[in-house]
């Protein structure tokens, strides 16, 4: 086992067996998305953090597909080293449900080492929409069900998700419009072609500060500090709540510690800039906290009845 103490400068730890200075050569940590979206944009932030601190390249290795699937199988067959890591987050508790024959249990075969950061989805409308809060908008859709399109980056993403526990949540019938991603679901809510959407803060919060689409609310238990005159869900819906969440995973056995670190300030401004806010759990509560995310978002994904393929 590793006890690899980036928070306690200078980050110097040892291998339990045999002493080794770790790390002692570059690591990697694997990504499951493309470059530039949010999985990546965090991976980034926590390797540079990681690699300063610890003396040695922290090496983003992008292996998209399957929805974060086939990173995170690389990972459970890499050795238990703390040479191999993986970026991990919402995807994986929803997959873990939403796909029917996975070659790994993700709460078995990956080890909690760190979360890392947390940040809202953020409800949206398309500015012509006749309701500007979320009270006048579960009214018009109660008085106009399964008129108002919602639209999202896919089938099983946190999006959709989101938005489907609202529907479940606030009692309203809205009809989902999956898209290819969150570019083309923003652009569907721009052109005017769906009415609402529940896209990830980071892509959208431009949007909502220059008034192109209509922030209805985010969808954290608490009000975002990026947007603090936006409310939240929970403010009307009591007990909604829906965040998308980062942290650092690695083959079963191994255990790195990282998490005091994140009090620095300077990864808590970057985090920051794109609406993230730190998310300090120790190991054991970061496992719990994904077990319980996979529950809820189990539940979710069997009221639906949605699977992949």
């Amino acid at each position: 086992h590793l006890a690899a103490g980036a928070a306690a400068l200078p980050a110097v730890s040892r291998i339990a067996r045999g002493g080794e200075t770790y790390p002692s050569r570059p690591v990697r940590l694997i990504v499951g998305f493309a470059a530039g979206g949010g999985y990546d944009i965090v991976a980034r932030l926590v390797g540079q953090w990681l690699s300063e601190r610890l003396g040695q390249p922290f090496v983003i290795e992008n292996r998209p597909g399957a929805g974060t699937n086939i990173a995170t199988e690389a990972v459970v067959r890499a050795p238990s080293d703390g040479y191999t890591l993986l970026l991990i987050g919402s995807t994986n508790a929803i997959n873990a449900t939403f796909y029917q024959k996975l070659n790994f249990n993700f709460i078995r075969d990956i080890a909690p080492v760190s979360s890392i950061t947390r940040q809202p989805q953020a409800m949206l409308a398309n500015p012509l929409f006749p309701a500007k809060t979320i009270p006048e908008f579960i009214d018009y859709a109660k008085a106009n069900p399964g008129k108002v399109n919602m639209s999202s980056p896919g089938i099983g993403t946190i999006s959709h998700l989101a938005g489907e526990l609202f529907k479940m949540m606030a009692g309203v019938n809205l009809v989902h419009v999956p898209f290819g991603g969150n570019g083309p679901a923003l652009t569907a809510l721009l052109g005017g072609q769906v009415e609402v959407s529940v896209p990830s803060l980071p892509s959208s919060i431009e949007y909502i500060r220059t008034g192109k689409l209509l922030g209805l609310a985010v969808t954290s238990a608490m009000r975002a500090e990026a947007l603090p005159d936006i409310p939240s869900v929970g403010e009307f819906v009591t007990g909604y709540e829906v965040t998308a969440w980062y942290g650092v995973g690695a083959p079963k056995g191994v255990a790195v510690e990282i998490n005091a670190g994140l009090a620095d300030p300077k990864l808590k401004a970057r985090l920051a800039d794109f609406g993230g806010a730190v998310f300090a759990l120790s190991p054991a509560d970061f496992g719990k906290f994904i077990a319980d995310e996979t529950e809820k978002w189990g539940k979710v994904i069997q009221a639906i009845n949605i699977k992949a393929g």
